[in-house]
């Protein structure tokens, strides 16, 4: 399988937590591509994704993809892997979305990584400790609406419910001293383990927290899989530490939201 495939399976797979998550959501297969309704009103978490290359249909799976949501909310989004589409959809793409009412928001770099490398540096004692109960699920929903800008009724919404946590998408907390102060979540699929979720408190950032949490919840998940590659979906703010950790660029997304 290409490179791209399994990173764009990954994510596909954890973009469900979505659509599970509340109790209220719904994930709909359409005819190349997929569709995960969370229940909310908030556009990041109502995602679509292609799920085959598009080979000049995208404007009828865009059509499909809008008939879902225009019955259940007016606020979704599309991840698009730019290596999904052929040449001549690729370059009508922005145009094409924007004909069905969406504008590009970010570029995330889609990256993997063969093995992790050593750290470049010493690494703070962490504890990474699974996401299995009231407390760390409150806390991971906390921690997701601090670092990634997110109303806490929203995310409480997503995160705290145990349903959030019963398929592959597997989260971890990291403790200094009893106090949460940075999360991450893993999932295993396609052959690869996909990061997400990595975020650390504001006031514990640049100290090495983010990449401790980062491999202890890594090689818990390698450790319990057999897995070694991993994958990711890089912010700017990541982007360099993830080169140091060994990964590389791959493939690269756009990520489209509602006007």
């Amino acid at each position: 399988m290409s490179v791209f495939l399994s990173i764009d399976e990954n994510l596909r797979a954890a973009m469900k937590l979505f659509g599970n998550a509340t109790g209220s959501g719904e994930i709909q297969e359409l005819d190349g591509a997929v569709a995960m309704f969370s229940g909310l009103d908030y556009g990041v978490f109502n995602i679509a994704l292609m799920t085959r290359p598009v080979t000049g249909d995208l404007e009828t799976r865009l059509a499909a993809i809008a008939r879902f949501f225009r019955e259940r909310t007016l606020r979704w989004s599309v991840w698009m892997c730019e290596d999904m589409l052929d040449p001549a959809s690729r370059r009508r793409e922005r145009q094409t979305l924007a004909n069905f009412g969406m504008r590009a928001i970010s570029n995330p770099p889609g990256m993997i990584a063969e093995r992790l490398l050593p750290p470049a540096r010493p690494l703070p004692a962490i504890e990474c400790v699974p996401v299995s109960d009231a407390k760390t699920r409150k806390a991971f929903a906390e921690l997701t609406s601090t670092s990634f800008d997110i109303p806490y009724m929203v995310a409480n919404a997503v995160y705290s419910r145990p349903e959030a946590w019963s398929g592959d998408y597997q989260g971890f907390v990291g403790l200094v001293d009893g106090k949460v102060v940075a999360i991450a979540a893993m999932v295993a699929a396609s052959g690869v383990i996909g990061v997400y979720s990595l975020a650390t408190l504001p006031m514990y950032r640049r100290q090495g927290y983010g990449e401790a949490v980062l491999r202890a919840a890594a090689a818990r998940t390698s450790e319990r899989t057999g897995l070694s590659r991993f994958c990711l979906q890089s912010t700017e703010a990541g982007y360099n530490l993830y080169k140091t950790m060994g990964f590389r660029d791959s493939t690269r997304y756009v990520v489209y939201l509602t006007r």
